[in-house]
């Protein structure tokens, strides 16, 4: 691990991460004697567990119909509190239902620290599925920030416990081992994100990044201002311009123990904080929200921190291009022409389309490294978020086999995504007068900039295998919604897990 130029003197604040819930996660087949609430599913119209002690007409006449994350609290004289919980009929059971019931049990219990969830009866999906979504459920549902001396609301999870029979015991333990995996890099995705960024420079997370890869087992590298500058990387450093923090691109390297099966580049949009630099955005809750404009890097940075527990076979690179975008006597002007890697000229007519200025030099250096196949991933574009809303993200590729890829984890992750076209025609919005290319379409014109954006960041990518995720509506949630919770979500840091661990090489058959 290096740095590859001087170490920057920083007037910062001190960096305040909470460190990923410590819960301890373990699968047994007999309740623990310390065991404070037991979560057991329900289905509709079905007789529930013996152990509930009830039956479904008593639990019908209570209120409770066993509709799915619906849950009903049945206190016992001693022994753990009881929580019936909903998953609704049993052939429409799938890995969200156990994900939801579990976050509904956790936040029907929240007083309580040590939780068991039981997995009888669930047997329509396979065991290490409904373990992993449980586990998930649980601890997502009681993450809460509160890095600045906020109390919390519910207590902290100490322990998690799936019950199971002997013969699924070892099934549904690989699968609760991938779902604490999974959740400690949403939690620690939802930390950096909702982070202020007086707390959160690009350089502290560089410092971050080091210590998670002494921690876990993979490489770091720090490139500074200078490195930046012999490699050309214009964009990184023409956002930067206006700021008094300095850039930095942060490459980490995660190689599996045994071969490779493939080979993985991985880009994150690591704005610290976007005023939107001249261009400046206006005085409302959006602006106020841009801390979370490096939510792209914080999941591609949980998700390899991530890796080596897993034994991904997969080869990962990543590049976290970090900057915050400021106005300033010397930032970036409308009008400028940068030069990005590669040696590709663009005219900047908007300042506030930052994140494909940063995000291009990455993409062409990991186009220059041949991968399997280039994602991305960036809260980009205010017009895929109108387009889609705050629950599905954008998704741009020119591989049907990567798409189907990103799809599937999507559908395993709970983290839908929604394919958008790469339409052709709309490309010469982006031609300019002065220069290879501008950032946007013409000022003041009606434009699909989502769509723009992601054919902007094609230009970088050469022939590769390439898939691009706009995360800019689901990086935030409005309020709490089971185990999706209020404030920065770290949507992306569990679909980008699922992606490298069952990655699959596309062919050139599959390029369009």
């Amino acid at each position: 691990m290096a740095r590859t130029t001087e170490t920057v003197q920083r007037q910062t604040k001190p960096f305040l991460l909470q460190r990923p819930m410590s819960a301890n996660v373990s699968v047994a087949t007999a309740l623990a004697a310390n065991v404070t609430a037991l979560g057991i599913p329900v289905f509709e119209a079905r007789e529930p567990p013996k152990n509930l002690g009830l039956s479904f007409d008593r639990l019908k006449a209570a209120g409770f119909t066993a509709k799915p994350a619906s849950t009903l609290v049945v206190p016992q004289a001693d022994g753990p509190l009881m929580v019936a919980v909903g998953v609704g009929a049993s052939d429409a059971l799938d890995a969200g239902n156990i994900r939801d019931a579990a976050a509904a049990f956790a936040q029907a219990a929240s007083s309580q620290d040590r939780l068991a969830f039981s997995l009888e009866g669930i047997d329509q999906l396979p065991f290490e599925v409904a373990a992993q979504a449980a586990v998930e459920g649980l601890l997502l549902a009681r993450y809460e920030y509160t890095g600045f001396g906020r109390e919390r609301k519910a207590s902290p999870i100490e322990e998690v416990i799936l019950l199971t029979s002997s013969a699924q015991e070892a099934a549904a333990r690989s699968g609760a081992e991938r779902g604490h995996a999974y959740a400690k890099a949403t939690i620690l995705a939802r930390d950096l994100a909702n982070t202020p960024h007086s707390h959160l420079t690009a350089m502290q997370l560089a410092d971050l990044a080091i210590k998670l890869g002494k921690e876990n087992g993979f490489e770091v590298e720090i490139f500074e201002k200078q490195a930046l500058q012999k490699l050309n990387c214009g964009g990184l450093l023409g956002v930067n311009a206006g700021s008094v923090e300095p850039p930095c691109m942060i490459k980490l390297t995660y190689r599996p123990k045994g071969k490779a099966t493939g080979s993985i580049g991985l880009i994150g949009k690591g704005i610290m904080y976007d005023s939107g630099g001249i261009s400046l955005k206006p005085n409302d809750s959006v602006h106020a929200r841009m801390k979370n404009d490096m939510s792209g890097a914080a999941a591609v940075l949980a998700a390899v921190a991530e890796l080596p527990e897993l034994g991904c076979s997969t080869s990962v690179t990543a590049y976290l291009m970090c900057t915050d975008n400021m106005p300033s006597g010397t930032a970036m002007a409308l009008g400028d022409i940068i030069t990005t890697h590669g040696g590709k000229t663009v005219e900047v007519n908007n300042t506030d389309a930052e994140g494909r200025l940063v995000m291009c030099d990455a993409l062409a250096i990991a186009a220059e490294e041949k991968h399997d196949a280039i994602l991305d991933i960036a809260t980009l574009t205010g017009s895929v978020m109108r387009a889609l809303g705050p629950d599905i993200a954008g998704l741009f590729g020119n591989d049907e086999a990567l798409i189907k890829q990103v799809k599937r984890a999507a559908e395993a992750t709970g983290e839908p995504v929604w394919q958008l076209p790469l339409h052709k025609p709309y490309r010469k919005a982006l031609d300019s007068d002065v220069a290879a290319m501008r950032n946007t379409g013409p000022t003041g014109a009606a434009q699909p900039d989502g769509i723009l954006a992601a054919m902007y960041l094609a230009e970088f990518i050469g022939d590769a295998p390439w898939a691009h995720i706009d995360i800019c509506g689901t990086a935030w949630n409005e309020r709490d919604q089971l185990w999706r919770r209020a404030g920065c979500s770290g949507f992306g840091a569990r679909l980008l897990l699922d992606i490298a661990t069952n990655f699959a090489p596309p062919t050139p058959s599959t390029r369009h």
